[in-house]
Order: structure tokens, then C-alpha cells, then sequence
């Protein structure tokens, strides 16, 4: 209902005005300390985390995000185009920006909650249903951590300590409230490590506790550094590792298992890639301009009578989205972004986003697998598992162009790996696309 999900997104909305004033204050206070450090001003400060000049960094996003235009204004062209069968051209003009509440996410950063309008007709599904089958199995809350172990393990990687059995949280608590967002956690520098995940049995679930421990054990992979080297080669890795291993979650691996007796055929293709893409490549846009506004914010050339002028504008161009209503300078709709509400920089989540499916296409390539990427996994190779470890012992001792080339023999990020891996869902989509109006 178009209606209540416009209600939704406005209803979102109302809580961060009241904070505007205070914010255009913060930003004051915090370029004061930036300059404090020898900094310009706070954007400065960040873009200057990465072995690299701040300017060229932020040359580095917009040359990535270069990279990734095409494959997002494909998956965008196609996506308009359902939604103006769905809702008709009166809501959703068919050459013009997107109305942001119908991409079924508040921030409209992934779509994945609109893969039924999306679903290629006749494209044959996967074939199984991972959350149908760990509930058949009677699996538990534990059991999907010792699945996610036995990834690692089957690299050649540790065991995790008892104590993260002990220790960690794997269910919600009946007696208290708690975050249930997944998070991964080392405790002492050491051994400590834990995760605090409320976790349900599910598929999505299933992907969740792979990511998690990438991080638990990139953390016991730097434990022998000294302190403050102990963290990823920049931020953007901590994030692409836990991912990178959830890449390998293929209906493959799930055989591998006995989980499914046999992988779907090429026909599901189409359709598990689209599923990804409305997770990974619809994020893609908003994973680099949250941070650009910010950039921006923080040096002064967005001022602050223009915060939401300046929002919808980068969301327009990169995104190509649009308010359900008319806004103005009485909003705050960056605001209503958690990540700007708790001075958290973005551009690690859009590096991440690069970063897994780089390091994912030199780990196939390290395993010998010659198939299409979106089908590989490295599940129980011991040489990916050895020269994955010899990247993270590294933490963040090494600029990470060097950490990167241990693991892929390449010192650039690079985009290309996202273009391979769904190579053949821009195919089909470039065909679906003719005759509509491109973005």
C-alpha cells in the first residue's frame, strides 16, 4: 500500500529535525578538533585513515564508483521499470527519479524486501530452501555458530576457544532486554573473542554467522601485533572479510554439507544473483554518498541552510530516488541515517561492499575454480585458508595496498571483481532494459 509505506517513511523522518541545530553546532566543534590534530576539518581527518593523500582518496570512491555505474543503472532501469507495472506512471514517472518509500527499506539502501516485484518471470528459483531444511534438522542457535567454525576450520584456521562457546551470546535473553544486532567482539586482545547475536534459525541467519566470525577471526589472526596495530589494514577490510566467506555460502557449499543433494541448475542463476544484487548493488550509490554529503558538510561547502537541499541532491544523482513529498530546510533527512545521528563514517560499507568480491575472485582464482564467480566457494581449501591468515596476521602493521597484495597479488582496489561475479544478470538485465528508458 503505497499510502502506509509513504506514512512509514515520513513517520521516520519527524525525530531528526530537532537535532539540526545541534548538529550544524557538532560540526563546529568537531573541525575544531580536527584542526587541533593539523587537519582541514573533519572530513579531512577520515579520508586520511587510508595510506593515501585525503584528496586522492576521495578521486579513489569516485573512480570505484565509476566502475560500478553501469551494473547499478542496469539494475535500476529494470527496477523503475516494475515498479511503474506496479504502481503506474502517475506515482512512479517512467523517466524519472524513483519514489524512495517503494524500494522497501527506509533509506531505500538495499532492495531486497521487493525481490517479488523484481523476480524474473520464468527464471527457475534455487530449488531448496536453506531456512526449511536448518529447521528440519532441528538445528540450534550453537550448531549454526559450529557451522560457521567449520568454514574456517576447513581452511586450515583454528578452532575457536571455549571460551567463546561460554562466553558468547547466541539467543536472546528471556529476562532482559538486549541489542540483537550481530556484532563480534575481542574482549582482551588475545583469546577473548565473542559474538553477540541473537540468532534465529533462518537462512538469513545462516549467512549472518559467517560474516561475524570473519571478524572473530581476523581478530585472532593480529593477536600477536602490538595494540595498535591490532585492527584491519583499513576499515573497509574488517567488514569484507566476514563477507567474503559469507560469498562462499553457494548452493556448493551447501551440498558440501548434505544440506542439498544437488546444486540448481543454471536456470536459478538469474534469480540468485538478482536476490544478491538487491542487496549489494542497490547499496552501492548510497554507501558512497552518505559520506560525500558529509565530505562536504564538514568543509563548508555545504552550509548549514542547505543540509537537505544538498541530501536530496547527491540522492537524486547517484541513487536517482526522490522524497515521497516535497522537503525542505524545516527537515533533517540525513539525519534520520543512525550513522549520521552517531558520527559513524560510511565509506568503509561501500569499500567493504568492493573489497569482498575482490578478495572472493583471487581466493577462486588461488583454488583453481574456473566457473562462474557468483558459483564458487572456497569451503575446505587449505591454500586459500594459508594465504588468507598470512593477510590478516598482518592487522594493520602494513599500508593496506601491501595487505591487499598479500591475499590477491594486486595493490589497487578494483571494481571489476563486482562486475564479474554478476556479469550474467547484467546480460539479462541489458536485455530486459531495451526499449525502456535508461537511466
Amino acid at each position: 500500500d503505497p499510502a502506509q509505506l509513504k506514512k512509514a517513511w515520513l513517520g521516520w523522518h519527524t525525530i531528526s529535525p530537532q537535532y539540526r541545530p545541534r548538529y550544524a553546532r557538532f560540526v563546529e566543534l568537531a573541525n575544531k578538533g580536527a584542526r587541533e590534530l593539523g587537519y582541514k576539518d573533519t572530513g579531512e581527518l577520515w579520508r586520511s585513515g587510508y595510506d593515501m593523500k585525503p584528496d586522492e582518496f576521495a578521486a579513489e570512491m569516485e573512480r570505484l564508483w565509476q566502475q560500478l555505474k553501469p551494473l547499478y543503472d542496469a539494475l535500476y532501469t529494470y527496477t523503475r521499470a516494475q515498479l511503474v507495472k506496479k504502481y503506474g506512471p502517475s506515482l512512479v514517472p517512467p523517466q524519472g527519479l524513483i519514489p524512495a518509500q517503494l524500494l522497501g527499506n527506509m533509506w531505500s539502501q538495499e532492495w531486497t524486501n521487493i525481490y517479488p516485484l523484481l523476480a524474473p518471470a520464468n527464471a527457475a528459483g534455487p530449488g531448496y530452501d536453506l531456512t526449511k531444511i536448518l529447521l528440519e534438522r532441528k538445528t540450534d542457535a550453537k550448531q549454526m555458530a559450529r557451522y560457521g567454525e567449520s568454514f574456517f576450520v576447513s581452511l586450515g584456521l583454528q578452532t575457536l576457544p571455549e571460551t567463546f562457546w561460554e562466553r558468547s551470546l547466541f539467543t536472546k535473553p528471556a529476562d532482559r532486554d538486549v541489542v540483537c544486532h550481530a556484532s563480534a567482539w575481542s574482549l582482551d586482545a588475545k583469546d577473548d573473542v565473542r559474538i553477540k547475536m541473537c540468532i534465529e534459525i533462518n537462512a538469513i541467519d545462516f549467512t549472518t554467522i559467517h560474516h561475524e566470525l570473519g571478524h572473530n577471526y581476523y581478530q585472532l589472526a593480529y593477536k600477536n601485533q602490538p595494540f595498535l596495530y591490532q585492527d584491519s589494514a583499513n576499515d573497509g577490510f574488517h567488514e569484507a572479510i566476514g563477507d567474503t566467506i559469507a560469498l562462499s555460502v553457494t548452493p556448493e557449499y551447501l551440498k558440501q554439507l548434505g544440506f542439498i543433494n544437488q546444486s540448481p541448475s543454471a536456470d536459478a542463476d538469474t534469480a540468485l544473483l538478482m536476490q544478491r544484487a538487491l542487496e549489494k548493488v542497490a547499496f552501492l550509490p548510497f554507501g558512497y554518498l552518505v559520506d560525500k554529503w558529509r565530505w562536504d558538510v564538514f568543509s563548508g561547502k555545504i552550509k548549514p541552510a542547505d543540509y537537505n537541499k544538498a541530501w536530496w541532491e547527491l540522492r537524486a544523482k547517484y541513487q536517482g530516488i526522490a522524497p515521497p513529498q516535497e522537503r525542505s530546510e524545516q527537515d533533517f533527512d540525513a539525519g534520520a541515517k543512525y550513522h549520521v545521528a552517531s558520527n559513524t563514517p560510511y565509506a568503509r560499507y561501500f569499500l567493504a561492499t568492493v573489497l569482498q568480491y575482490q578478495f572472493h575472485r583471487a581466493l577462486c582464482r588461488q583454488a583453481g575454480f574456473t566457473g562462474p564467480l557468483h558459483r564458487c566457494s572456497v569451503y575446505n581449501n587449505k591454500t586459500v585458508g594459508a594465504n588468507m591468515q598470512k593477510m590478516l596476521a598482518l592487522g594493520k602493521s602494513r599500508p593496506w595496498p601491501e595487505a591487499l597484495k598479500t591475499l590477491t597479488g594486486e595493490d589497487k582496489m578494483d571494481a571489476t571483481a563486482i562486475i564479474d561475479y554478476f556479469a550474467p544478470l547484467k546480460a539479462w538485465l541489458d536485455e530486459q532494459n531495451k526499449g525502456v528508458p535508461q537511466r
